[in-house]
């Protein structure tokens, strides 16, 4: 594996500690990059795959900066703007969408990037159909039509306002049909896309080294030459290299005693702390199958004893806070109804609720999370729901675990009877904390059939351009899924980025899934 070396310039400033300060602070930056200097980023997120077809989880933090989609979200947009393509609806029912490629594009092997490629790059994921795979997001499309080498046309089997979001999401990356088979996924460890970088090289689990494309046409103004993402198993380590000028900076993954210990220090150690507002959630997801999560009354009393606050003030150190929707707040249609009908943790409710369905307690229940995905407080705060639980006398709790990669592939298979998962959004909109929830394939491969959700409200919501105007079916679904129990949200969480006081650009990082744009940091050249 290669090692670059870094030249460090000296640190004799404090470091910001939010977004607005690093905004403000007035810094002289430079007005190329340092091409023998990659920025180096860690993170504990590291891709389960590099192929899009079969991706719909944290490898799209790769996938943002290597391909490219026809529409994405530029620094500081909160909808969908043009990316490879101009794009817009074509009749008042959101019913047609009509793209226009830009002129002269290219992979980043220099293969020509055209309507049909755009075609193959949607057709087949849906030809390969991965179980809990981004196929979901596309219920909605009936077909896609090409004229000529630039014009591509989406046809919807029904309106569809939210389809902007979805064809911006890097699950939707376009790829070069020489080199991605139609019908299974590419296996060669490589990557040909057309985004802002080409991946030079990447070794599972430990590194991605990325280098400009320089076929890129597209929105993104590049700040740097080339970035490395090293990947790490804990936060531990990733802020041990932060401090020791391995890395200039970290992205995901940073622990809640992590954070505290940076606000308190960072000035001493020479680093900044960017947070930022996010739309992360935390959840259970209860197997209908199973013989004790697939009963009602079991999952609406594990909903009854958990103690969200407790977890999110002592686990998390108050860098998340309890929720008590699958809705966020921020986004319209977020509610409380969580608490609103099981209000605070009641062990004696909880009692009531299994006696009514002649269940007797203790009900055993295996609870399972994953090792390196979600940070290193995951293990902790499952120990403090099984602790929770078992203390209400009403359940005994085993606890077992695995890493990612092999983790997804046991909830896909329907393997566990309650399993943790985390969520960034595809998109910034509550269509995206429903919508892939239910319906017989949805992102946990948990079916959760519901029909007023899937067959009348998120119908009614998708033919409203204006996405706030569809705050009651949003309301209603919620309400549903509370009472069904089948998810149950824990906490919402903040986006924090800690990097080397030499670094710019980690407050315009974020696009509004939570997703880094590298080409958006650079080095400081002077204070």
């Amino acid at each position: 594996m290669r090692v670059f070396k870094r030249l460090l310039a000296p640190r004799t400033l404090a470091a910001t500690a939010s977004i607005a300060l690093v905004g403000g602070c007035g810094l002289v930056q430079s007005g190329g990059s340092d091409d023998e200097n990659p920025i180096v980023v860690g993170t504990t997120s590291a891709p389960s795959t590099l192929d899009p077809a079969a991706s719909w989880d944290g490898s799209w933090e790769l996938f943002r900066n290597v391909y490219q989609t026809l529409v994405a979200f530029p620094s500081g947009a909160a909808e969908p703007e043009a990316d490879a393509a101009e794009c817009s609806f074509k009749d008042t029912a959101n019913r047609v969408y009509h793209c226009r490629l830009r002129e002269g594009m290219r992979f980043s092997d220099g293969d020509r990037l055209d309507a049909a490629a755009v075609k193959y790059s949607i057709d087949r994921i849906r030809a390969i159909g991965v179980k809990g795979g981004p196929n979901g997001l596309l219920g909605s499309l009936d077909r896609v039509e090409t004229r000529g080498d630039r014009e591509v046309t989406f046809h919807l089997k029904k309106p569809d306002a939210t389809f902007p979001f979805v064809l911006a999401t890097p699950a939707m990356s376009i790829v070069d049909p020489a080199e991605y088979p139609a019908k299974e996924l590419r296996t060669d460890g490589r990557i040909t896309g057309s985004g802002p970088y080409a991946l030079e090289a990447y070794t599972d689990d430990k590194e991605a080294r990325l280098v400009k494309n320089s076929h890129y046409k597209g929105f993104a103004e590049r700040k740097n030459d080339a970035v490395t993402i090293r990947y790490f198993q804990r936060s531990s380590e990733m802020v041990a290299a932060l401090k020791s000028q391995e890395i200039d900076a970290t992205f995901r993954g940073l622990a809640a005693g992590d954070v505290v210990d940076l606000q308190g220090k960072r000035d001493a150690e020479g680093l900044q702390l960017v947070e930022g507002a996010g739309t992360e959630i935390s959840y259970l997801v209860f197997n209908a199958k199973d013989p004790w999560a697939g009963r009602r009354a079991v999952r609406r009393a594990v909903a009854q004893v958990v103690d969200r606050g407790a977890i999110a003030h002592e686990v998390y150190k108050d860098t998340v806070e309890p929720l008590y929707s699958m809705v966020p707040k921020g986004l319209a249609g977020h509610t409380t109804d969580f608490f609103d009908d099981f209000g605070d943790p009641s062990p004696a409710k909880a009692a009531e609720i299994l006696s009514k369905a002649h269940i007797t307690a203790p009900v055993p229940l295996t609870l399972w999370y994953t090792t390196d995905r979600y940070g290193s407080a995951t293990e902790p705060e499952f120990a403090a729901l099984k602790e929770q639980l078992e203390a209400s006398k009403l359940f005994t709790v085993t606890l077992r675990s695995r890493p990612w990669k092999t983790y997804e592939q046991g909830y896909r298979d329907g393997e566990y009877p309650v399993f943790g998962r985390g969520w960034f959004p595809d998109f910034p909109d509550a269509d995206n904390f429903i919508a892939p929830f239910v319906g017989e394939e949805n992102a946990v491969s948990t079916p959760y059939v519901s029909p007023e959700i899937t067959d009348q409200l998120l119908p009614q919501s998708r033919r409203e351009s204006d996405r706030g105007a569809v705050v009651r079916q949003f309301e209603r679904a919620q309400q549903i899924m509370a009472d069904d129990s089948r998810l149950l949200p824990l906490w919402q969480g903040k986006q924090y980025i800690a990097a080397s006081d030499e670094i710019s650009g980690g407050e315009r990082a974020l696009d509004p899934s939570a997703i880094m744009m590298m080409w958006e940091l650079q080095r400081k050249t002077s204070w």
